[in-house]
């Protein structure tokens, strides 16, 4: 992560609260949002999280994730990064995409009512039939 971004993000962070009991030393903040960032990039589970990249455990992630989501840090960032973009002229609207599943609707639209069959009588089954001929099997 680049200084010039966690520059931002840094004073969006609440502060910890005191340690209630002795133990491992915290995990840097910058640290646990890269381990974090590494899990939603790749896709890989909190518990696998490699020791050895230095982000600290996949539970520790989880938990500041967890605790900066609580905090309204992710929606805080979101309209930072918004505010700075719009200001550089770099948002792109004509390529923006709205999720039906989070805007409300209003009212109820108008109660669905079953379509009409234009067809008289049953249509013919695609899987299965009472004749031999409409068998593709070569065993009989």
């Amino acid at each position: 992560m680049s200084d010039e971004l966690w520059a931002l993000i840094e004073p969006l962070l609440p502060k910890p609260g005191p340690k209630l009991v002795e133990g491992r030393p915290r995990v840097p903040d910058r640290q646990a949002l890269c381990g974090i960032l590494f899990v939603l990039h790749t896709g890989i589970q909190w518990e696998y999280l490699p020791q050895e990249l230095g982000f600290g455990s996949g539970m520790t992630c989880w938990r500041r994730l967890a605790a900066w989501n609580e905090a309204g840090m992710w929606d805080q960032l979101h309209v930072l990064l918004l505010k700075k973009l719009r200001s550089a002229k770099k948002l792109d609207w004509s390529r923006a995409v709205i999720d039906s599943s989070h805007v409300r609707a209003a009212r109820r639209g108008p109660k669905a009512v079953p379509a009409r069959s234009i067809a008289h009588g049953r249509a013919a089954s695609t899987t299965s039939s009472p004749t031999p001929r409409a068998s593709r099997s070569r065993c009989r």
